[in-house]
């Protein structure tokens, strides 16, 4: 897969599965491994970049002494991820009529 397309997907994958809650850099690694590959060093920079676009907060609390990151997918990160929806709604049709 082209590497530009599967950034842009980890992206996706990442606002997706922060959708209805928020949660934190390990979470989100064995949510998104059950489709796919994804490591700290993959994952904390698309992080980075989605809070620097504004599409995601964070808060840090507490867990066992220790603190913890949480992410939390804001308006425009919703906005972003039905507008992908939407996008790759209009690609299977597309796809559908190339596979026939």
């Amino acid at each position: 897969m082209d590497i530009q397309l599967k950034k842009g997907l980890l992206d996706l994958m990442v606002l997706a599965s922060i959708k209805y809650n928020d949660s934190y850099g390990y979470k989100i690694i064995q949510d998104i491994s059950s489709i796919m590959d994804i490591s700290e060093s993959t994952l904390y920079p698309i992080l980075k970049r989605l809070e620097k676009q504004k599409l995601v907060t964070t808060y840090n609390t507490t867990h066992n002494s220790r603190i913890r990151k949480y992410y939390k997918i804001n308006k425009e990160g919703l906005n972003k991820l039905k507008e992908s929806i939407d996008d790759f709604d209009e690609i299977k049709r597309m796809y559908e009529f190339i596979k026939r």
